[in-house]
């Protein structure tokens, strides 16, 4: 069972939105059974869409439109769905015009004549009543392919999918199940990872396949089994699994997106009743914000200080001049410093400290770009590290974050 999935705005092409409704409604269908053929983004206009819908109903089941549902001029995504189907005649329904008047009313707004608008839709949709909003979804079947079309503000379209679309979509087709199980490895490369699972990656039957989801510092192993007995899928994906985490042992932290790093960190302080505080300079806080993103982090961590300058650095962590004059600001003596002031004002027993040169420029230092330094102090161990991290800024900046993570994480194991 193949989707496509359609976003319709110039705001998207130009890059004043991010189209986020694809990757959520791409994740709900997938866990019904329903595999995301294609997503395409297309502008406002009426060719434009009809020769995009025409294409996808030759390649998919089911078309998933988003976007030009408004009551504006602008907003043509009806009108040309109409023209698609060769539907000339516009109904209004009187249930969906009441609905939109409620809702003006609840915020004491007047109803106005164009808000009628939304309640007009071609004769062949099937309503689907939009509770969080004025603009109803649409659903439509012909020549065996189901066009959906929804508004494109996040909340109500997801309340769409959720109460309307898949309910359908689950009693109009028979489904298989698709399964995932992702592993998540800090500390290695892709390639070290592919080379030294290459085996086990040959001789995966055809109905499980691997796939490798890098991003800074970490790699997410996302097994996917495709079949109609989701016991037997279950059991032999779970066997697959097993077998990864004998080729991998030390780099694997656990299971999906709850075995995030921090989401492990948190986990190790808590046991072991320990508390961290960050000192951050190249990162300008981001350590600190990866870390309390975690619920109940506040039992742990116990605050940062973003020491951007020198004299930062020396007036709230007590970082000598003579170091900074000696070492220049991005050195492990600085590091270990910054560390070691952090750790004497908050009382924690862990602290990360970072500096270094994200670029483009190197300032008053004689270190080039990428050049990163990470201290970890503790009560009874001081660890200094120096990486290079290369370019361009963003990069550099992000994977200090996930090394400082690895190495705090490496520690409390």
């Amino acid at each position: 069972m193949k989707a496509e999935i359609i976003t319709i705005g110039d705001e998207i092409l130009i890059g004043q939105i991010v189209d986020t409704n694809s990757q959520w409604i791409g994740q709900q269908l997938n866990k019904i059974g329903v595999s995301v053929y294609q997503i395409s983004s297309i502008q406002d206009d009426e060719q434009h869409i009809l020769n995009a819908f025409k294409e996808a109903q030759e390649r998919a089941d089911i078309v998933i439109i988003t976007g030009g549902l408004g009551p504006t001029k602008d907003d043509i995504t009806k009108k040309t769905i109409a023209k698609f189907f060769k539907d000339d005649k516009i109904v209004e329904y009187p249930n969906v015009v009441t609905h939109i008047k409620g809702l003006f009313q609840k915020i004491n707004h007047p109803f106005k004549e164009i808000q009628r608008t939304q309640a007009q839709l071609p004769s062949k949709a099937t309503l689907l009543m939009n509770n969080f909003g004025t603009a109803p979804g649409m659903w439509f079947f012909e020549n065996n392919t189901v066009f959906v079309s929804l508004p494109g503000v996040p909340y109500e379209m997801k309340g769409l999918i959720t109460n309307e679309v898949l309910p359908r979509i689950q009693k109009q087709f028979k489904l298989p199940f698709i399964l995932h199980k992702t592993i998540m490895t800090y500390g290695a490369g892709e390639s070290t990872i592919a080379e030294r699972i290459e085996d086990f990656e040959n001789n995966l039957p055809t109905y499980i396949k691997l796939a490798y989801l890098p991003s800074f510092g970490k790699v997410r192993l996302r097994l996917s089994a495709f079949g109609e007995n989701k016991e037997i899928l279950e059991k032999e994906l779970q066997e697959k699994v097993d077998e990864v985490y004998k080729l991998i042992p030390e780099i694997i932290t656990g299971l999906d997106d709850d075995a995030s790093l921090e989401k492990r960190i948190g986990a190790l302080l808590k046991s072991k009743n320990k508390t961290i505080a960050t000192a951050e300079s190249v990162t300008g806080g981001k350590i600190a914000s990866t870390l309390v993103s975690i619920a109940g982090s506040s039992s742990y961590y116990k605050g940062s200080f973003v020491t951007y300058s020198a004299e930062t650095k020396t007036s709230l962590l007590g970082v000598s001049e003579e170091t900074i004059k000696t070492h220049t600001v991005v050195s492990k003596e600085v590091a270990l410093e910054m560390a070691k002031g952090a750790k004497e004002k908050l009382k924690t027993d862990y602290v990360i400290a970072v500096t270094g040169n994200a670029g483009p420029t190197t300032d008053d230092t004689d270190k080039s770009v990428g050049i990163v330094y990470i201290a970890l102090i503790s009560d009874d161990k001081e660890i200094v590290e120096e990486f290079n991290f290369g370019q361009p800024r963003e990069k550099v900046i992000n994977r200090t974050v996930s090394k400082a993570l690895e190495m705090l994480q490496k520690e409390l194991s």
